[in-house]
């Protein structure tokens, strides 16, 4: 087997990016964090024992031809299924061509491309075999697997998260690449600079850009690109910054209601092909994170305008997406309700699990009143204002805490308010209490 960087590069119909894949694991470019010296997928393949993952990353950089590229290093068969174009048959003659190789001693990999588009039934479906060996999985996803892959499926794989591809990654794809095609025109130092700009870390992209130039007469300079591909730059020129920084930039601007830099940001994303659908849940979000109960309107805004785009599709729908963008950045801001959260689940995780008291537990049944079971829970609807002042709800052995601090924005203002009202009434109540006890 050579070590060249692409498979066989002979002409064909297939896309370009498609035909010069790596052959060798060698010869991969990028995603050094994984692949370098004592890396943790070189440790695996040293090894020689493969445990089933799931591979998240952008588009273009290398998911597929990582899994095809492990198999082979591996001497595994391979064996590839898209989520988008399979379904449980073919699973299910994946799964019998699998035994099959087995009985003759052949270990098999099952790599699924775009698995969160499996839904609950397909990725569970998945679970007896990984557990029992028949074949190691090998997932590739664009979205976040904490929230597209069923907790069993991802419980029992290791999530590998690949990033986009350097700038230096990119120029060395298009220095071979120029080497082996020979259509390809060569291209100046600015024209290279340039196309690796224009494809932001996605090997996919730049491939696809360069055999836009096919046939084309060399050497050519950034302008001579510039010439030929206008739509293309305008639709992937980033000017270097990643698809992350993009987004971080969209949620400081909402955070730091300035709705013109969020419009921006929000358009330079359209523009540069990100979809919709992303943004939506960024923008649901945070509704959520940074605007919480200071503005509840927020929360529903945001929900609406991601329906609507779900109904309309682009490009109308994306004006409701614009509009919520602006609501979010002119909304007064909270993440009081965040942070509260965030030291609940600490609290929680670091303590053991603490009875819940007797009186309020639910009691159904006689042997549960006998018991104890909710006896001297004071319904609120009953009390004075609908509020059990001096009533406590935590567990006998934990003292109250004070998470939740409403700052002086919005509907806040109020909450605080009444929390304040609340906290004096239940103090009031105490103290009655301990003075009639004495």
């Amino acid at each position: 087997m050579t070590d060249d960087l692409f498979a066989s590069a002979s002409p064909g119909s297939a896309p370009l990016a498609e035909r010069l894949r790596p052959s060798t694991l060698s010869a991969y470019v990028g995603q050094t964090h994984l692949l370098g010296k004592d890396k943790p997928l070189r440790r695996i393949l040293d090894r020689g024992i493969m445990n089933s993952m799931i591979l998240w990353g952008p588009p273009g950089v290398g998911k597929t031809s990582l899994a095809r590229l492990v198999a082979r290093e591996l001497d595994y068969r391979f064996v590839a299924l898209s989520a988008v174009m399979s379904g449980v048959k073919d699973l299910r003659q994946a799964v019998q061509d699998a035994e099959s190789a087995r009985l003759t001693g052949q270990a098999t990999l099952l790599f699924i491309d775009e698995i969160h588009r499996f839904n609950k039934a397909q990725q569970d479906a998945l679970l007896p075999f990984v557990e029992n060996g028949l074949f190691t999985f090998i997932g590739a996803t664009t979205e976040n697997p904490s929230f597209e892959v069923n907790p069993a499926l991802l419980s029992r794989a290791q999530v590998h998260v690949l990033h986009p591809l350097s700038e230096t990654d990119l120029l060395l794809l298009m220095e071979r690449a120029l080497q082996e095609v020979s259509e390809l025109p060569q291209l100046d130092d600015s024209a290279r600079q340039f196309l690796a700009g224009m494809a932001d870390g996605d090997a996919r992209r730049l491939l696809n850009l360069m055999e836009a130039l096919a046939g084309l007469e060399g050497p050519l300079s950034r302008e001579d690109i510039h010439n030929r591909l206008p739509q293309m730059m305008r639709r992937f020129d980033k000017q270097g910054e990643s698809f992350y920084d993009q987004i971080s930039a969209l949620h400081k601007s909402v955070r730091g209601s300035d709705p013109d830099a969020a419009l921006y940001w929000f358009c330079r994303m359209l523009d540069g092909g990100m979809q919709p659908e992303y943004l939506a849940r960024r923008i649901v979000r945070m509704a959520w994170e940074d605007i919480g109960l200071a503005d509840p309107r927020a929360f529903q805004v945001s929900n609406d305008a991601a329906q609507t785009y779900e109904r309309l599709g682009s490009p109308e729908g994306e004006l409701a997406l614009a509009q919520a963008v602006i609501y979010m950045a002119v909304a007064p801001k909270s993440n009081a309700g965040y942070l509260a959260f965030n030291r609940a689940q600490a609290f929680v995780r670091a303590g053991q699990s603490e009875a819940v008291p007797m009186h309020l537990r639910n009691a159904p049944t006689k042997l549960m009143k006998g018991l104890g079971y909710g006896k001297g829970y004071r319904y609120a609807h009953d009390e004075a204002d609908g509020f059990a002042a001096g009533a406590r709800y935590w567990p006998d052995s934990l003292d109250a805490q004070s998470w939740y601090q409403p700052v002086n924005r919005g509907l806040e203002i109020k909450i605080a308010d009444k929390l304040a009202q609340l906290k004096q009434a239940n103090a009031e109540a105490r103290q009655a209490g301990s003075a009639d006890s004495e």
